[in-house]
């Protein structure tokens, strides 16, 4: 009986002290939403470049200074400071602008902007702490996976991306020194518009936290019939996510594909094979109903773009589907390879390896630091043809 007095005592003293655990404001949901922490709330827009504490909407009519410019003075020359003045930035061909730099430890919570132009030649990047080298380097249309530079409604734990053309991200991205993000526009000739708001705390972070990444490939055409995701990782993390612009140069199903997860010292076979890329992508038998391709979107995974043909300029079929691994992350202790079979059918019942045009984000995160990433294709090479 003594013993058992005993252990219900350490029992309640236990739930005391983790009752008492002070909050660090991070991994939000509607479990803790109601929780008090230390953490500061932090957000950086062109409206406050800083995010400093009283900083936000100082732009006067008459400044012109790079990181105050009053952008939309003319529509706001009645009103005066604090109406709107500089809600957005331009950036010119080949320029790289600084969209936010944090000193401190905290994490980027949510990520919100409405680029302009060809969403293939705006390159987004993120810097952690004082790495050189950026953890995240995409076009911009293809880390909200809108690889066609077309529009499509997406709704997901991850990303969402709202009607017009509004750019959501909630992949959380702690830091433990400093942040950057930039941008940069490689097109040519034409300038990019960009209204933007990036919401982060600033708080502890734990000490087993990962960093944030996302590469971007393409395969224009694929001469090989496989597609490489991802090669080279080295060190510990985990693997979270997939988005894939599948463009079709050829008749029928173009889906029996595997993808492969290579980890931790697999040579010529992975730990992890999947059984057909609509199944990796949570659909089944062609995502077809009724002989159409039928889209969907859900927390985790979808086929939330068909570009069907026109019959005009519109001549192929393109896909855009993602896949979140957020409660099922593929970890590896060592390296990490993932590619993905280019794969259909030809008469007879056979595979036909295929040659279409692939693009891929793959998402994970890691501890720093990581290894190079492959050069990221010219804007030529880029645009979608």
């Amino acid at each position: 009986m003594k013993q058992i007095l005993v252990l219900l005592a350490i029992i309640v003293i236990a739930g005391q002290v983790s009752s008492q655990t002070s909050f660090d404001g991070l991994n939000m949901n509607m479990g803790n939403i109601y929780r008090l922490s230390n953490a500061e709330t932090r957000s950086i827009s062109p409206e406050n470049f800083t995010g400093e504490k009283g900083k936000g909407g100082m732009a006067s009519l008459e400044d012109k200074g790079i990181r105050n410019k009053a952008n939309a003075a003319e529509v706001a020359r009645d009103l005066g400071q604090g109406w709107k003045v500089n809600p957005f930035i331009i950036i010119k061909p080949g320029e790289t602008f600084t969209l936010a730099e944090i000193d401190g430890s905290g994490s980027i919570q949510h990520i919100w902007m409405t680029p302009t132009g060809n969403w293939k030649f705006s390159i987004i990047r993120m810097y952690w702490d004082d790495e050189k080298e950026p953890s995240v380097e995409c076009p911009v249309g293809d880390f909200f996976a809108m690889g066609w530079n077309v529009y499509a409604p997406l709704s997901s734990l991850a990303v969402c991306v709202n009607p017009g053309s509004a750019f959501n991200c909630y992949w959380p991205m702690p830091f433990r020194k400093k942040c950057k993000i930039t941008m940069e526009n490689i097109n040519d000739k034409d300038e990019m518009r960009l209204y933007y708001q990036i919401d982060y705390t600033l708080t502890e972070v734990p000490d087993d936290a990962a960093y944030f990444h996302a590469q971007f490939r393409r395969s224009n055409p694929n001469m090989t019939s496989v597609h490489t995701l991802l090669d080279g990782i080295k060190g510990q993390g985990q693997y979270v996510g997939t988005y894939i612009a599948w463009g079709v140069n050829n008749n029928g199903w173009w889906g029996e594909g595997e993808i492969k997860f290579f980890m931790d010292g697999d040579a010529e076979f992975p730990t992890i094979c999947g059984t057909g890329t609509e199944d990796y992508f949570c659909g089944s038998y062609n995502f077809d109903r009724e002989g159409q391709y039928q889209e969907f979107c859900t927390p985790y995974a979808g086929l939330h773009q068909v570009i069907r043909p026109d019959g005009t300029y519109k001549s192929q079929q393109r896909f855009g589907f993602y896949r979140w691994h957020i409660l099922d992350p593929i970890r590896f202790k060592k390296d990490l390879k993932v590619t993905i079979q280019d794969l259909g059918w030809r008469h007879g019942h056979r595979y036909l390896p295929q040659k279409s045009d692939i693009s891929s984000v793959s998402y994970w995160y890691q501890a720093e630091p990581h290894a190079a990433f492959p050069k990221l294709p010219s804007w030529q090479e880029l645009e979608v043809n």
